[in-house]
């Protein structure tokens, strides 16, 4: 039952417990990108990921947040545009996200999507979102629903991210804010709480082996196949 010959031995690896668990964690602070879906003045998806960033910076990350505002839709010019590099630069800055969108017409809204459309599988040799974490949030204006995080936990896998299992949905979210922007306390604050908690004790885990959890037998033979092609032709 053990016989394999599909397999190239060479490329070939068991799991190394000395990659997966390394004497000495890093020490800096997780490093944490907010995007949210809405340009709305009152947007509550925005305010819902203010409150996310609060908690992650009480829980010791650095977070940054992008405005998607003057966000070109995907392919209407080239990632030249100031606002494409903005976003992308903050993908290869960051150790994990949090996507945060509204649900409109029973799916997160074209402003989220615009956003993953433009951050790329590849940058060269570097996949900027291969082996970070994410948590997936959004907010409703109705009754409480699961299309949005649904569709963000693919569009995750998809992105070769580790979204994390907690999630968060804000029913009536327009309820759940006072005047001053700021979330009520509420079983739907504490669950972001969950979530961000959730977050950061995952990249914690995975970012300094990020590389090593997502090294694939097919991409080596690959890569391996690349350079026999290449060697094949040089004269």
């Amino acid at each position: 039952m053990t016989d394999t010959p599909q397999l190239d031995e060479t490329l070939f690896r068991a799991p190394d417990p000395d990659a997966l668990f390394p004497g000495a964690p890093g020490t800096q602070p997780v490093k944490i990108l907010l995007l949210y879906g809405s340009l709305r003045q009152v947007s509550y998806s925005r305010l819902a990921s203010e409150e996310a960033a609060r908690i992650l910076q009480k829980l010791g990350a650095e977070t940054r947040t992008f405005n998607p505002s003057g966000l070109p839709l995907p392919d209407e010019t080239d990632a030249s545009q100031a606002k494409v590099q903005e976003l992308r630069d903050l993908v290869t800055w960051c150790d994990g996200m949090v996507w945060c969108s509204p649900e409109r017409h029973g799916a997160m809204t074209g402003i989220m999507k615009a956003q993953i459309d433009w951050i790329p599988l590849s940058l060269g040799a570097v996949r900027p979102t291969q082996g970070k974490t994410l948590a997936v949030m959004q907010v409703n204006g109705g009754s409480q629903s699961f299309n949005a995080v649904n569709q963000l936990r693919i569009l995750g896998r998809w992105m070769r991210l580790l979204t994390i299992p907690n999630q968060s949905s804000v029913a009536k979210a327009w309820s759940e804010f006072d005047s001053d922007g700021r979330m009520k306390p509420s079983p739907y604050y504490n669950r972001i709480v969950d979530v961000m908690e959730e977050l950061v004790k995952f990249t914690l885990l995975t970012r300094d082996i990020r590389e090593h959890l997502v090294d694939r037998y097919s991409e080596r033979v690959e890569s391996a196949e690349k350079l026999m092609a290449r060697v094949n032709s040089t004269p």
